[in-house]
């Protein structure tokens, strides 16, 4: 397979009239990186059988209700769809959605059929030729859905303050295997926080690596397209994550990597990679650095819907409907203080610390506990 060769060009700070005048290394870095990305989405890929790897595709297969609302997506939307994951949080009901790096458009469309007309999905996507196909194709998905509420903006998903989006005004942000291609994941994490409501979520799938890429091959503008090189090492994710106020970053699942490109793989095949949805809450002041236990439990009321048997938080959590189920204090935030409030009846308060909840990566330091043991929050 023959490679198109890229070249990450460090321009003058005048060829780049977006980003601030006074440059550093670091922000001609950054805009030279973004500047190869867009050209890698825009002028490289034209359909999504156009990458090399597997990194930026979905492996999963889409469950019944997500199956029927792709269905009702465009096709050209369709053919030019990047994304390593699902990203449809349940509960979207009425909600105002914002998609990061939304491409063409498919993410938006879907999750439009489950907001609703009381509802509604704003796009942000800084490459022209993928706006394009999106913005043709709003009056075809009115006339399907049988009502109006998407809208999209050209922009940087690092300064989302330039669109003129307000304060605490998404009550969901959701990001399809785009942060892993953004040289300034702390911004965009950071402008996130800002756009939530309180009690919101980041739901998101993105690319993360077992170690930290060498920035040898952060340079290599393909390997950087194709979701690799800029992807984070998993534990400075959650690290970041918690700086900019996500306190209890969730797992909800994961799935190895296979990159199957031999030319690929004999440059970055010593580094295994993996797709992962996370979801980050906005509740400052609530969650706690570890998972504190106050005994407290919830029972699932069985209402989500497409879920009346049990429902998944994330990787450790699934509530089957009708049954006690112990929490620590912060998954008990995670869903008393969300829009899954509704949906839960809740056992307990904070009057009373039992100390660490046991199970969930963290106990005591001392040698001489004899504890140690029970089931994960």
């Amino acid at each position: 397979m023959k490679f198109l060769k890229l070249k990450i060009v460090h321009r003058g700070e005048n060829e780049f009239p977006n980003f601030p005048n006074s440059r550093s290394k670091q922000d001609t870095r950054m805009a030279s990186t973004i500047d190869s990305v867009k050209d890698y989405y825009g002028k490289v890929l034209s359909k999504s059988e156009d990458l090399k790897t597997n990194a930026c595709c979905t492996g999963e297969s889409p469950v019944p209700h997500l199956r029927e609302a792709l269905k009702r997506v465009h096709d050209e939307v369709l053919a030019k769809y990047y994304g390593c994951g699902l990203v449809l949080p349940d509960v979207l009901d009425g909600k105002r959605v914002l998609d990061l790096g939304c491409g063409s458009g498919r993410d938006v469309y879907v999750i439009a059929q489950f907001v609703g007309a009381s509802g509604s999905v704003v796009g942000v996507d800084m490459t022209d030729e993928q706006l394009d196909v999106a913005n043709k194709h709003l009056g075809w998905h009115a006339d399907k859905f049988g009502f109006a509420n998407v809208e999209f903006k050209k922009g940087y998903i690092e300064r989302l303050n330039e669109l003129g989006l307000v304060d605490n005004s998404f009550d969901i942000v959701v990001s399809n295997c785009v942060i892993n291609l953004s040289p300034d994941k702390d911004a965009v994490l950071r402008e996130v926080f800002r756009l939530l409501k309180p009690g919101g979520e980041l739901y998101f799938s993105d690319v993360y690596a077992e170690k930290r890429v060498p920035s040898s091959l952060r340079e290599d503008p393909v390997l950087w397209g194709e979701c690799l090189s800029g992807a984070l090492y998993w534990n400075d994710f959650v690290r970041l994550g918690q700086k900019c106020g996500f306190t209890d970053p969730r797992l909800v699942k994961d799935a190895p990597i296979t990159i199957n490109n031999k030319t690929v793989e004999s440059k970055i095949g010593h580094i295994r990679f993996f797709s992962a949805t996370y979801r980050l809450f906005k509740l400052p002041g609530q969650l706690e650095p570890d998972c504190e236990d106050y005994g407290q439990a919830v029972i699932y009321k069985g209402s989500i819907e497409h879920n009346s048997y049990s429902w998944e938080l994330d990787g450790h959590h699934e509530f089957p409907a009708g049954k006690v189920y112990p929490v620590c204090g912060n998954t008990w935030h995670m869903l008393a203080s969300t829009r899954f409030a509704p949906h839960f009846e809740f056992i307990g308060n904070f009057e009373n610390h039992f100390g660490i909840f046991h199970g969930c990566g963290t106990t005591m330091p001392f040698a001489s506990d004899k504890t140690q043991d029970g089931s994960c929050c």
